[in-house]
């Protein structure tokens, strides 16, 4: 394939389909269709009016906003004038904008609505190299008047205007670029530190995509539903790069809260998930199925084991027997198949999981549905991905093999080491930390992992948060986690145990689920923190723990937990805006609690703050008990 730019390539596109549609948005409950040629001409009025507002190559162009064609036409915009665009997740708070705005030093910001526009007004003083903010949802913005605004379609007006005196300007630009060059700052989610603005080339980003798609194909009437961050590099990875490269339809959903519904309506034959999303997935699947008839209930159950069948023979690679599959294809027509289209999954060719460990009974419940899905390894520093499972390959507890022109080693320290076109150029404006994650073109990835006789892949965990024990045993606290995390009961789970001398556990209820269990069983609560502290609800967690503890080796099987007052939370910089948990930071900022549940009391006394998206703050006092398993409440 030619070497070509995104935006050059957009160009053939629209030469070679160009009626054919390349987007698709609801919008107030209507479909609203983009052809190839409409996207080019959305994405050239646009530049253009860049040009006009004096937007140059090298410059750079920051995108806050849901997924909307607005978002992909102002990257592809910005990119064809040789610029380059920084993604910022929608939910960040003003000072991590101005953040990223500082340290790529972005001349344009366009945004999707009032909210956002408040906040960069918010830190106006702090940004003052932003010359221009670009909105393009209008609603409650009739009363801003500020020198710096302007509306989406009002810069496209200062294109049109724009090219009557500067004739072939757009196309001349677009020739200068170069396959190498810079595309995108795609900022990593800050596990460890501040976010750092990763560099990545056309020439990474599609490099990527055209080894995926020989292993994956993909074809021009597959479609896609777009809807997490595209700030985030497995969003760029789908809807820019296999969309791009493969000429796949990329639909983009009403609103975040209507992601499920709208994914029953396209029906997708690809989808790229962290696991949380196919968490709760199967959390609210769990709920509905105990609310079902009874007859629903018993043939799921009564066909439960034959696709755990199925599930067990992708995994060990095995022949199904004759009467396996007779009695699949039963259960897939009474019961599995409108599980999947329930989901959305109905015509699902490739489900792909990646940014964290997908738990292995997670994996077994969609395989015994028929849902192919896949786990991919990767990080923003190599384009998304590198390792993914093969179809009919597929173990549980690996990432799978390296994807076509990626090389793979351990290290003696047992870190997983890439290299690959698509490891990115470094670190913007950060000569140090790219001189010390990248050496001799390996990407020192910081995750411990090993390699099985068949060249799959197995994760760990990050190096540094490896549980070892005081007696010397080691353990992933992602694989204990995720085993936690599969109760429906359970949002969010966080196992300590490093240099202790067994594993104690945080936990996040799942508000939705304990609540229906809540008053379902006739127990009256108000609040998050109200709910966690009911006695009912520490036996449900209690028991739900207990259990899962039998499918955990001895020594990582937790002894004690707590139930916090609040959900962990990005905005309290618990999580990354990609839902990861910080440690280092939850472990500093919970230490008293970690040490209190090493001792012998039954409550521990709390003190901490709760932060609201408007910024303000509540000091909160409480006492937590401390739960046992296997021996009973303390």
């Amino acid at each position: 394939m030619p070497k070509l730019t995104i935006p050059q390539m957009l160009a053939e596109n629209k030469e070679t389909m160009a009626k054919k549609t390349a987007l698709r948005e609801k919008d107030y409950g209507i479909w609203n269709e983009f052809s190839w040629v409409d996207y080019f001409d959305n994405v050239k009025s646009l530049a253009l009016g860049l040009a006009s507002l004096g937007f140059k190559r090298d410059d750079k162009l920051a995108i806050i906003g849901d997924n909307r064609p607005e978002w992909i036409f102002s990257e592809l915009a910005a990119q064809s004038l040789g610029g380059i665009s920084v993604g910022i997740y929608q939910e960040s708070l003003p000072n991590e904008i101005a953040y990223v705005l500082n340290d790529c030093h972005a001349q344009v910001v366009v945004v999707e609505d009032q909210e956002q526009v408040d906040k960069l007004l918010e830190v106006e003083d702090e940004i003052t190299h932003v010359k221009a903010i670009i909105y393009y949802d209008e609603r409650g913005m009739r009363n801003y008047n500020h020198p710096k605004l302007y509306t989406f379609k009002q810069v496209q007006k200062f294109g049109i205007e724009f090219e009557k005196e500067n004739k072939n300007y757009y196309e001349n630009e677009l020739k200068l670029g170069k396959y190498e060059d810079i595309a995108i700052l795609s900022y990593t989610s800050g596990t460890t530190g501040n976010p750092k603005g990763t560099m990545l080339s056309y020439e990474n980003l599609l490099e990527m995509g055209k080894s995926l798609s020989e292993i994956d194909p993909l074809h021009a009437d597959d479609e896609y539903l777009s809807f997490l961050p595209l700030a985030w590099i497995g969003e760029q990875m789908m809807a820019l790069s296999m969309a791009m490269t493969n000429g796949i339809t990329v639909n983009f959903p009403e609103e975040p809260t209507t992601v499920l519904e709208n994914l029953r309506e396209i029906g997708p034959h690809i989808m790229f998930s962290p696991p949380r999303i196919y968490e709760d997935m199967i959390s609210k699947f769990q709920v509905r199925i105990q609310d079902a008839s009874w007859l629903k209930r018993k043939l799921y159950n009564l066909f439960k084991p034959v696709g755990d069948q199925v599930a067990e023979a992708s995994i060990h690679n095995t022949p199904l027997t004759f009467k396996t599959k007779f009695l699949y294809k039963i259960a897939d027509y009474l019961v599995f198949s409108a599980i999947r289209d329930h989901l959305g999954l109905l015509r699902m060719k490739r489900a792909y999981t990646g940014g964290a460990a997908l738990g292995p009974d997670v994996f077994r419940f969609f395989h015994s549905l028929g849902v192919n899905i896949k786990q991919i390894y990767g990080q923003t520093e190599v384009s998304g991905i590198s390792i993914v499972h093969r179809d009919g390959d597929i173990k549980f507890d690996s990432v799978g093999v390296p994807i076509p022109g990626t090389e793979l080693k351990i290290s003696e320290e047992g870190e997983i080491l890439i290299k690959s076109s698509s490891v990115c150029v470094g670190y913007y404006n950060n000569e140090k930390a790219t001189k010390e994650t990248i050496e001799d073109g390996w990407l020192h990835t910081g995750d411990a992992g090993y390699l099985d006789d068949d060249g799959h892949l197995y994760v760990i965990d990050r190096v540094k948060d490896v549980i070892r024990l005081e007696t010397g045993e080691m353990f992933s606290p992602q694989f204990i986690e995720n085993k936690v995390k599969f109760s429906p009961y359970i949002q969010e789970a966080v196992a300590i145990g490093r240099d202790r001398p067994y594993v104690v556990a945080m936990i996040n209820i799942d508000m939705a689920n304990v609540g229906r269990w809540a008053e379902k069983n006739q127990i009256v609560y108000t609040t998050y923190t109200d709910l966690s502290s009911k006695k009912e609800v520490l036996e449900l967690i209690q028991e739900e723990i207990n259990r899962i503890n039998q499918e955990l080796p001895e020594k990582a099987r937790i002894k004690k937990f707590v139930l916090l007052y609040k959900e962990l939370d990005a905005d309290d910089e618990e999580l990354t805006r990609t839902k990861k948990v910080r440690r280092a930071f939850v472990y500093n900022k919970y230490e008293s609690l970690i040490n209190g549940m090493y001792l012998e009391d039954e409550w521990i006394k709390v003190t901490g703050k709760i932060k609201y998206r408007d910024g303000k703050e509540q000091d909160i006092e409480t006492t937590l008990r401390v739960m046992y398993l296997d021996e009973g409440v303390a």
